[in-house]
């Protein structure tokens, strides 16, 4: 066995870091999917017609866990200390990295559950028309 070149605890910080982007990414994504749901359950009620146009935040929330995903990959497949050394810079840079993007998704989730949920509400409770003409006034101002 060869002997190991780099710092021993440099692997836990690297593996914590792609632990953070996953966890709290698919946090965020739970979040937001269960917020803008519990919107779109609501208005299926009243207007039945509306719900496949309002699935989108739904949609939008999940895609946040597969960033997460992506983003632990990447980073635990550059966690090979065999290969080359591992060094406590390394493992740092490797945490800091998965809690920006666990955070990020994690906050992400949160404002899209929020918007969504008060969006698709707002959505059906106009007219169809009205909808449309709404965004089209704001991007004139």
């Amino acid at each position: 066995m060869a002997p190991f070149s780099g710092d021993e605890t440099a692997p836990f910080f690297g593996f914590l870091g792609a632990a953070a982007a996953l966890v709290f990414s698919c946090m965020g994504a739970a979040y937001g999917t269960a917020k803008s749901g519990v919107g779109v359950a609501s208005m299926g009620v009243m207007r039945p017609e509306l719900v496949m146009k309002s699935i989108v935040p739904v949609v939008m929330a999940g895609v946040l866990g597969i960033y997460g995903l992506i983003i632990a990959v990447i980073i635990s497949t550059g966690i090979n200390p065999k290969a080359k050394s591992y060094y406590l810079f390394d493992g740092y840079a490797h945490l800091s990295s998965g809690l920006a993007c666990g955070l990020a998704g994690l906050s992400a989730g949160m404002a899209i559950g929020i918007v969504g949920d008060a969006g698709v509400r707002y959505n059906s409770s106009l007219l169809p028309c009205l909808s449309i003409l709404s965004v089209i006034k704001l991007d004139t101002y």
